[in-house]
């Protein structure tokens, strides 16, 4: 697992630019949006085009999350990374991986292929939403339905989990804090390639764009909202 330790030189800046360190010390389950970023075989299982084997590791937090989510009334959306072929993504396909790695990619990647499909120990629901990305973000307008989806369900604040960390992960999240939303990145249920690459997105990521939180202290967020929602209808 990765460290998740933010260093305190980090937390005194943070501190002295916001005043406190979570930016986000409440919210509403009913306008909060789980969403779970490229957990397929692709990236999952052995031999996979871009194999992050700390990726198995954060599946119980995911479910988790996911259950705590679902239960307090929230909105759960799998993500899933698709490319059809080379001409869908020709820049990234052509000169910033190898040929060998690209077809790789296209094998595990495009709709139908086995490394396309989620991993399976995630726990999925009928009622979740399930979209596609053709970039690495999910909340890029012209890659990924899904900011229109979540807006539609009056959904504020996004909770961001997966891989990796430091690409599809962090994308997604600082397009997200671009549009407006709450954002919310779970720092042991994100994995990428190394300790130090998955540090280095927590350390930015809370001092400019969003609140870093465990998975522990999400799921007291997300009950605590819960509670306050039903005492508020009594």
């Amino acid at each position: 697992m990765h460290p998740t330790t933010i260093p305190q030189a980090t937390l005194d800046v943070l501190i002295k630019r916001r005043g406190r360190i979570h930016a986000f010390e409440a919210i509403d389950p009913r306008r909060t949006a789980l969403v779970v970023i490229d957990m397929q075989n692709g990236f999952c299982a052995p031999g996979g085009a871009a194999e992050i084997p700390a990726a198995r590791e954060i599946v119980p937090a995911i479910n988790r999350l996911a259950r705590e989510t679902r239960a307090a009334g929230g909105v759960v959306a799998w993500v899933q990374m698709t490319i059809p072929s080379k001409a869908d993504w020709p820049v990234f396909m052509d000169t910033l991986v190898s040929p060998e790695l690209g077809d790789h990619m296209l094998d595990d990647l495009r709709p139908g292929a086995e490394g396309h499909k989620l991993w399976s120990g995630l726990e999925t629901e009928p009622a979740d939403l399930f979209v596609t990305k053709n970039r690495f973000s999910a909340f890029l307008p012209s890659a990924c339905a899904l900011p229109g989806l979540l807006r539609e369900r009056g959904i504020d604040t996004v909770i961001i989990v997966g891989t990796l960390t430091n690409v599809c992960s962090e994308s997604s999240g600082r397009d997200a804090a671009m549009s407006d939303f709450r954002v919310i990145l779970v720092s042991d249920a994100n994995a990428c390639r190394s300790d130090d690459d998955h540090l280095a997105v927590l350390k930015t990521f809370i001092l400019v764009f969003g609140d870093v939180q465990s998975t522990d202290e999400v799921c007291d967020l997300l009950r605590k909202g819960a509670a306050g929602t039903k005492l508020a209808a009594e």
